[in-house]
C-alpha cells in the first residue's frame, strides 16, 4: 500500500466538499437510469430520464425514482396515479439523453427525441417502444423528502408497483435475462459521465451458506 493510501478528503455537506465537482453522485453510483414516462392530464406522453431510480422490494416488486424539484413527470404521476420505466441500453443512450431537454409541458419529449411509443397493457402510459425492457407502474407513495430537522426539501420520492413487465425475447438466454447483453448503460456521477454494462464485465459470487 502507498504511504498516502490511508489520506482522506473529509467535508460536511453544509459547508460544501471543496472540490472541483460534488463527489457525491460519482461515489453512489453507477446508479441504473430512471426512464420514466407518463400522461398528462391533456393527453400529451412525457418521457424523462431520473439518477435517482431503484428497486425496492421484490412482492410485490416496486420501483421508485426521485424527482429533483417539481418536474412534469411527478405532476403528471400525482394525477394520473401511474407511469413507465423503460430501460436505457448503449443503443438508446442518445435519444434519452435528447429525452432530458427542458422542453414545455405541451411538447412531448417521444418527439423530440424521435422515439415510437409503445403501448402498455394495464396502464395508459405510454413505453418507449425500443427499449427491451419495459415497466408498467402504478404509483403507491409519493414522499417528500426532509432534512435531518424536518424542514421540507423539494425533491419528491414516487414509488411505483409494477404491474406489468415487457422483456424483448432477445434479452432472454435460456430463459434468464441478461443485462450485459442488452449493453445496459448506468449514470456515474460529474456532467456527462456513464458506464455500460458489457458481457467481459460479468462475474459471479454465491452468497455464504452457514
Amino acid at each position: 500500500m502507498s504511504a498516502l493510501s490511508n489520506a482522506t478528503h473529509f467535508y460536511e455537506p453544509k459547508n460544501g466538499h471543496g472540490l472541483p465537482h460534488s463527489p457525491f453522485n460519482a461515489i453512489v453510483g453507477p446508479r441504473p437510469i430512471g426512464w420514466i414516462g407518463s400522461l398528462s392530464g391533456n393527453g400529451i406522453p412525457n418521457l424523462a430520464p431520473y439518477s435517482f431510480f431503484n428497486a425496492f422490494n421484490y412482492v410485490p416488486p416496486i420501483v421508485g425514482f426521485a424527482s429533483v424539484g417539481r418536474k412534469d413527470s411527478l405532476n403528471n404521476i400525482e394525477a394520473s396515479r401511474e407511469f413507465t420505466w423503460n430501460l436505457v441500453t448503449r443503443e438508446l443512450a442518445e435519444a434519452m439523453n435528447e429525452s432530458c431537454a427542458p422542453i414545455g409541458p405541451d411538447e412531448s419529449e417521444f418527439e423530440r427525441a424521435k422515439l415510437e411509443q409503445g403501448a402498455s397493457r394495464v396502464i395508459k402510459a405510454p413505453r418507449v417502444a425500443a427499449s427491451p425492457v419495459s415497466f408498467e407502474c402504478k404509483c403507491t407513495q409519493i414522499v417528500q423528502l426532509t432534512t435531518q430537522t424536518g424542514e421540507e426539501v423539494p425533491t419528491w420520492v414516487i414509488f411505483g408497483e409494477v404491474v406489468g413487465v415487457h422483456i424483448a425475447q432477445s434479452a432472454l438466454v435460456d430463459g434468464i435475462y441478461d443485462p450485459g447483453r442488452m449493453h445496459t448503460i448506468l449514470r456515474a456521477g460529474g456532467t456527462a459521465s456513464y458506464y455500460e454494462i458489457t458481457p467481459d464485465t460479468h462475474f459471479e459470487m454465491e452468497r455464504p451458506k452457514i
